[in-house]
């Protein structure tokens, strides 16, 4: 039975994560700031007050994980905010920085003493933070700090490459969700479950590589 940790577990793509992981016989460690009806359900082990923005969480959480093996670490957890050029709100924008770039870099240098050989790391990102893809402008707080997150993945692909720990950037689509207004053309069930063929796709000769949920190689 293989260990998958989810942060951002309580809601959207992080809870159907649980679901489909549960679903195929795997024991999931959900990761959030504080659980929901929907996630409790699920029967799964939880860890509530992990803030992945927060240094202190960090300590909460290796107390909580303890020596436990994590096969798939899933960075899922992100926040989005909408920018107005003239109008920019900079404390948004640092704190889309905080929870979407530095947040997974701090969870998983926090859980690396708990990867093994053969380990996954998984970066939940977005096409928005690709630059040859905008076309539009906008979101400047969350395309920078998705921006800024790939090319961190890129840096730590290498690094955990020689531990044999292989790491993948992926794209869940345009994801009917609470971030995204319910709008969009996938459900989470159908996004995720692409999301996890990627992943157990995934190996050190893969690593690094920027995924759509269908498999598209995305542009940087």
């Amino acid at each position: 039975m293989r260990n998958i940790v989810i942060t951002g577990a309580n809601r959207g793509i992080g809870l159907e994560y649980c679901k489909q992981f549960k679903q195929k016989g795997d024991h999931v460690i959900a990761l959030c700031r504080q659980s929901s009806p929907e996630l409790r359900s699920l029967s799964v082990e939880v860890i509530e007050n992990v803030n992945v923005a927060e240094d202190g969480s960090m300590n909460h959480l290796k107390k909580e994980i303890k020596d436990k093996n994590i096969d798939v670490l899933i960075n899922n957890a992100g926040i989005l905010r909408k920018e107005e050029f003239g109008k920019l709100n900079f404390e948004t924008i640092k704190k889309q920085f905080d929870v979407n770039t530095l947040g997974p870099l701090k969870i998983t240098q926090a859980l690396l003493p708990n990867l093994k050989n053969n380990s996954k790391v998984v970066m939940m990102t977005s096409r928005m933070g690709s630059i040859t893809d905008n076309t539009s402008g906008g979101y400047y707080g969350y395309r920078m700090s998705k921006a800024a997150l790939n090319i961190a993945s890129v840096c730590l692909s290498h690094e955990l490459k020689e531990k044999e720990i292989s790491l993948i950037i992926l794209h869940p689509g345009f994801v009917k969700t609470e971030m995204t207004n319910h709008q969009g053309n996938l459900s989470t069930s159908e996004s995720v479950e692409g999301l996890i063929k990627r992943i157990e796709e995934s190996s050190l000769q893969n690593t690094g590589h920027f995924l759509h949920t269908n498999g598209e190689e995305l542009s940087w």
